[in-house]
């Protein structure tokens, strides 16, 4: 058992108006570590428990991966009786994150500096949404996707001689709800000093070209336009996907002990010693012939002998594995990755705390489930 049990934001109350990803990524980090989260949902329910297959009685496992540990509830917030069930909520709510289109909740008398910052002086309103509110695009619908696009991350994601891709996980929404967490946790911590709550912004847009390391830096200094290099770095060599006698590799190589450490590992001393290796600088300007030099050496090898080889002499390395692989990894399992609460099944919180660790209570809610005890019990949230 640990000393809380119930996790570092315990007391803290969020109420829950956001749909598909980010919003709700960055409130299931919340409910991890103890924050009371009600999810409220419209009437058809956040559109994500359509987005199938695969279904878990009729809830697609998209909802299901982001919304555990919520207290789920359903209000049409288009009718006034319904806004004041929300209002009353507030009441007591230390955080509300939605991510309606900038101006919706100010059509319905709900806009923060139009009514939430005065009648509810504490509050901390954060909102995600696809560009903000104000500039050339404020106001408008963002996906992921799109804003990849926009923002040069497809650009530079891809084979040098392929066209633009997008990456094959939702980074945007992702690490918008990261950054949505940290503005929400910040306004929380700046709370106890000035007792009043404030206004926090993450958009995906902004978010994309936080991300951009080290390209934008690397357009920023030297004025060309970054280019698609494949799974191999700009910066660093050798950094690449690798062919090995069974299996790929990714070798990850940032400086030169750990380079003098992977010519040892197989046995090709005679790399450290040869001017076109001697650094990153001219590693990188004779890559291709540093490439082929290790994958003639790496052809005598399995993939995950090598890898694991390379790791123990603390060279980057990782055996190229799917999904399913991954998932099934003994590190997983000794890192708690996954949780399974009777047949919910998903990924674990990544923030490990000594003395309040996260804690998984509950497994996503079905569409208004806990109506009853959300707005029957007056004495506890109301």
């Amino acid at each position: 058992m640990t000393e809380n049990s119930l996790g570092s934001l315990e007391g803290i109350r969020v109420i829950d108006l956001s749909r598909v990803l980010g919003g709700p990524y960055c409130t299931q980090i919340l409910a991890d570590h103890g924050a009371e989260v009600i999810k409220i949902e419209p009437p058809a329910g956040d559109e994500t428990r359509t987005w199938g297959p695969p279904f878990e009685n009729d809830t697609a496992a998209y909802f299901l991966g982001v919304n555990r540990n919520k207290l789920g509830v359903s209000l049409d917030l288009s009718q006034e009786a319904e806004r004041l069930k929300l209002l009353g909520l507030l009441e007591h709510a230390d955080v509300l994150l939605e991510n309606f289109k900038p101006g919706t909740l100010e059509r319905w008398g709900l806009g923060y500096e139009q009514l939430l910052q005065t009648r509810f002086p504490r509050l901390v309103h954060c909102r995600v949404s696809g560009f903000g509110a104000d500039g050339p695009l404020g106001g408008l619908a963002g996906y992921d996707a799109a804003i990849q696009a926009m923002t040069g991350i497809m650009s530079v994601n891809g084979e040098a001689r392929g066209g633009a891709l997008r990456v094959g996980i939702p980074v945007v929404d992702m690490v918008t709800g990261l950054n949505a967490a940290l503005g929400i946790l910040m306004a929380l911590r700046e709370r106890e000093r000035s007792q009043r709550g404030q206004f926090v912004e993450a958009a995906l847009f902004d978010s994309a070209l936080s991300i951009l390391h080290p390209h934008a830096a690397n357009y920023f200094y030297s004025g060309q336009s970054p280019q698609r290099s494949g799974n191999a770095h700009p910066n660093i060599t050798p950094y690449d996907l690798f062919h090995t006698g069974s299996g790929d590799i990714f070798l990850a190589v940032g400086n030169n002990a750990q380079f003098t450490a992977l010519c040892g590992v197989i046995d090709m001393p005679s790399l450290t010693s040869d001017a076109r290796f001697d650094n990153n600088h001219t590693r990188s300007a004779h890559r291709l012939a540093l490439r082929a030099e290790l994958e003639s050496a790496f052809l005598v090898w399995d993939g995950a002998q090598l890898a694991n080889a390379l790791m123990r002499q603390g060279v980057p390395c990782a055996p190229l594995l799917s999904v399913d692989a991954a998932l099934d990894l003994p590190h997983t399992a000794q890192r708690e990755m996954r949780v399974t609460l009777g047949s919910y099944r998903g990924i674990a919180s990544p923030i490990k705390l000594s003395r309040t660790p996260a804690t998984y209570r509950m497994p996503p809610p079905e569409l208004d489930q806990h109506a009853d005890q959300v707005f029957g019990d007056k004495s506890k949230f109301f």
